[in-house]
């Protein structure tokens, strides 16, 4: 049964016909009292809770109450009903225990999905042993995803438990741990497989392109709008849509991104028709957003609406039985590409991989086994393939050498060379690179994009 609590008779009718339709029972009361009394009797599977019972309308009688049941069923959970113009209320709310938000007006369908998904979330995790890598594989689709060490195991099973909901996930983990893999697997282990996985690079739209870029435009919508542009997320839409790098993301594009995941709605620029949204929504950073908040560089509201379910990938330094798994299965990757059928990676070297700080992660891992690969003339990579990169590899290369002189480079040329320079001794990680040349993500990708400098997102 899923107990409504709203003082206003239509909201209360209205919600209780939506959800027998739905399957649902469903008991509706006017306020705290009758709310109280009803879940003495019986505890609900999940309560929808408006947050305002007086003409105050500050939310402290929805707080109140809040604490009250949560007091009294700490196991029940509870999805709020706020005006969009009260999220600082419904973040206040998610803070004292609350599973989830919907602003109203509410779709129905976003509604539905909302109380499905915090449902098969609060259901009771099985009591069966934890299963291994192997059993893992029968169960998911996890095929790109190469590691038998125990955190991450541990990453796969949460990916297996969340994967069929429509729930919103945050992947956390430092530049070059696989979080784009992880949200592949999200999406091929779900129901929405077939449909469409839009990825998107928020490191590398400016505040200015965040509108065009994401909602698209019509021709004529501004001066350079030559034709009509699909949107980001219609073109993710019944599929999953992966904002990598979202603390990346400007203040200014934040608020507008947090009104398309709450009202499931947009605007296509140059048309004022709203479209809407059926999709999942799945973030990544190498950042902890939880700072960013405290320091004001991200919104709170934002924050709360992404993190649902939170994944934290570990670095590669924390599981080093897998250096020598991943380094194998890099090598048979190459053996196909270069076409060597004998080339293998000896014990040896396997071993002294383990042994590396490896700061870049996968992505370092990967650089090394490649650039062995491509400067040994042995079919078994040893330690030495790997070591005399020491001496070639431009992060060892002097960095005190001197300008050229004046008149022999541009200094477009200058900064292209500067820019590649960086790219080659931090191995591919930007944000180190950004950090460094003392620029902004966008910046760095615009000039990436401008010289033609590959790079990896």
């Amino acid at each position: 049964m899923i107990l409504v609590i709203d003082d206003d008779l239509a909201m209360r009718v209205s919600l209780q016909l939506l959800l027998k339709q739905a399957g649902y029972p469903a008991q509706a009361v006017p306020g705290p009292a009758e709310a109280l009394t009803a879940v003495r009797v019986a505890a609900p599977r999940l309560i929808l809770l408006d947050m305002n019972f007086t003409a105050a309308t500050t939310g402290a009688d929805g707080l109140a109450l809040l604490a009250e049941l949560k007091a009294l069923a700490p196991q029940v959970p509870v999805v709020l009903l706020t005006g969009w113009g009260s999220i600082g209320l419904a973040v206040a709310g998610m803070k004292a225990g609350a599973a989830e938000f919907v602003t109203k007006p509410w779709q129905n369908e976003a509604l539905l999905q909302t109380i499905a998904t915090t449902l098969q979330l609060q259901a009771p995790a099985e009591t069966a042993p934890l299963p291994g890598r192997k059993a893992l594989d029968r169960q998911f689709a996890l095929g790109n995803i190469v590691g038998e060490d125990a955190r991450l195991l541990a990453v796969l099973r949460q990916v297996g438990q969340v994967a069929a909901t429509d729930a919103s996930v945050l992947i956390e983990g430092e530049s070059g741990t696989g979080k784009e893999l992880i949200a592949e697997a999200l999406h091929q282990n779900s129901h929405r497989r077939n449909a469409p996985f839009v990825k998107v690079n928020l490191g590398g739209i400016s505040a200015s392109l965040f509108e065009s870029e994401m909602f698209g435009h019509r021709r004529g919508a501004f001066t350079d709008a030559r034709a009509d542009r699909v949107g980001r997320f219609e073109l993710a839409n019944g599929g999953t849509i992966f904002l990598d790098e979202i603390g990346e993301l400007e203040l200014a594009s934040q608020v507008k991104l947090l009104r398309v995941l709450q009202d499931r709605t947009y605007e296509v620029l140059g048309d004022s028709r709203p479209r809407r949204l059926d999709l999942r929504v799945v973030a990544a950073t190498n950042k902890n957003l939880a700072e960013l908040v405290a320091q004001g560089r991200f919104r709170e509201d934002l924050f709360y609406r992404l993190n649902l379910i939170t994944l934290r990938l570990p670095a590669l330094r924390e599981r080093p039985q897998d250096v020598p798994l991943l380094a194998r299965h890099f090598v048979a990757q190459l053996r196909a590409t270069y076409q060597r059928p004998g080339l293998q990676m000896g014990m040896s070297a396997a071993h002294w991989l383990q042994n590396q700080p490896l700061p870049g992660n996968i992505r370092e891992l990967k650089n090394l086994v490649e650039r062995a690969v491509l400067t040994s003339p042995n079919d078994e990579l040893t330690p030495a393939d790997f070591q005399a990169q020491e001496n070639t590899s431009p992060v060892h290369q002097p960095t005190n050498s001197p300008l050229p002189a004046p008149g022999s480079m541009t200094l477009e040329a200058l900064e292209e060379q500067m820019i590649r320079q960086s790219v080659a001794h931090y191995q591919g990680n930007l944000s180190q690179v950004a950090r460094a040349l003392g620029l902004s993500r966008g910046a760095l990708y615009r000039r990436l994009d401008k010289f033609g400098i590959p790079y990896s997102e």
